[in-house]
């Protein structure tokens, strides 16, 4: 019997938002960067995972509450 080697694919949630990863061979604080030009609140945002679903890997962004003062 041979073993059989399968590479999960990376994916990343925001807000309800399944978003692709831009490249694998980026960290996961490199993607939180790039997507935070289109979403500005993941500059500061924590990342949380990875989740296993099957054949794919689920980061999820999670905002950190902000304080006013």
């Amino acid at each position: 019997m041979a073993l059989q080697v399968q590479s999960l694919a990376r994916v990343f949630a925001y807000n309800g938002t399944e978003l692709p990863c831009p490249g694998s061979n980026l960290s996961v604080d490199e993607v939180r960067d790039i997507y935070s030009a289109t979403f500005p609140e993941l500059t500061n945002a924590t990342v949380e995972g990875p989740e296993d679903k099957g054949d794919k890997l689920l980061y999820k962004f999670v905002k950190t509450a902000g304080a006013k003062g």
